[in-house]
C-alpha cells in the first residue's frame, strides 16, 4: 500500500500558483474564477493530506461566505474523511472537490493539469 505524506517539490509550485490564483480573484470579488482555482488547487492537492485537507477548508470557508449551506455541508464531510483517504492515495483523479459532485467521482483531468499530474504524482 502506497503512503502519501508530502506533497512533490515540483507540484508545490503548481498548487500554490493556483492557490495565488484563488486567492487573488476572491480578493477582486471574482467568484465564479476564484472557485474555479481552488477546484483546481483541489485536483493538483487531493493526493497529499494537508493539501487536500487545507483546500477542503477554504472551500468550507468560501461556501460560509456564500452562505450556501449545501457547499458547507458538504465541505464539513469532506474535511472528516478526505485527509485520510489522501494518506493512503485512494482519492478520485480529477474531482473537483466541491458539494456539487459526488465524493468519490473520478472526473477527466483538463490536459495542462494531466500533463503536470504525469509529471510529479508518485506511480
Amino acid at each position: 500500500m502506497k503512503f502519501n505524506t508530502v506533497i512533490p517539490k515540483g507540484l508545490r509550485i503548481y498548487y500554490y500558483n493556483e492557490l495565488k490564483l484563488y486567492r487573488n480573484f476572491l480578493h477582486k470579488g471574482e467568484l465564479s474564477t476564484a472557485w474555479y482555482h481552488l477546484e483546481r488547487t483541489h485536483i493538483l492537492g487531493q493526493s497529499y493530506p494537508i493539501e487536500h485537507s487545507y483546500t477542503h477548508w477554504l472551500m468550507l470557508k468560501f461556501g460560509l461566505r456564500q452562505r450556501n449551506i449545501k457547499e458547507v455541508f458538504g465541505q464539513v464531510i469532506r474535511l472528516l474523511v478526505g485527509g485520510w483517504k489522501s494518506f493512503i492515495d485512494h482519492v478520485p483523479l480529477g474531482n473537483t472537490g466541491g458539494s456539487d459532485v459526488p465524493p468519490l467521482k473520478k472526473m477527466e483531468l483538463s490536459p495542462d493539469l494531466a500533463h503536470i499530474l504525469n509529471k510529479y504524482r508518485k506511480n
